[in-house]
């Protein structure tokens, strides 16, 4: 058994310990806003938060996050409702397909909470998802707004903080 915390709550799988975590949170523990997007890493889809810093799960072992935080797509709110990413996602209509999205979002929430009055060449430099829509330029302006907003209203912490 491997035991986690999962978006606040304290979870126990039974599963091989190399199994992918992103399969284990997707096909074991059914949350699904997590998604599969290349399978080595790259392309950011998959991207979650492992004791606040954002992680690609595709390829890292369930057995990595023994004893540790993880916050996912469904938990970034912190149960307060929407993050101020995810508010900032919806006033700047980010989404074109929105499969990357969740992913994205993650990203983004962990570089506010180090960095958080990022510029573009900030931006450019640490959000290294994919967006095969080519929203880049109202990502950016996403993450401008949702800076603001936690600068106004103050940050709202995921799960893991």
């Amino acid at each position: 058994m491997i035991s986690f915390s999962l978006n606040g709550a304290d979870v126990e799988v039974d599963v091989p310990e190399g199994m992918p975590l992103l399969w284990v949170l997707r096909d074991t523990l059914g949350l699904t806003g997590t998604k599969y997007g290349c399978g080595i890493a790259l392309c950011g889809a998959c991207t979650i938060h492992i004791d606040g810093v954002a992680a690609r799960c595709c390829v890292l072992p369930v057995a990595a996050v023994a004893g540790k935080s993880v916050t996912t797509i469904e938990g970034i709110g912190g149960g307060t409702g929407l993050h101020p990413v995810q508010q900032a996602w919806i006033d700047e209509q980010v989404p074109q397909c929105g499969y990357c999205q969740p992913g994205m979002i993650m990203a983004v929430s962990a570089l506010l909470r180090t960095t958080p009055e990022p510029d573009d060449a900030v931006i450019d430099q640490s959000i290294t998802n994919i967006c095969r829509c080519g929203t880049y330029p109202r990502i950016r302006k996403a993450i401008h707004r949702a800076a603001a907003l936690m600068r106004d209203n103050g940050p709202v912490p995921d799960s893991t903080t």
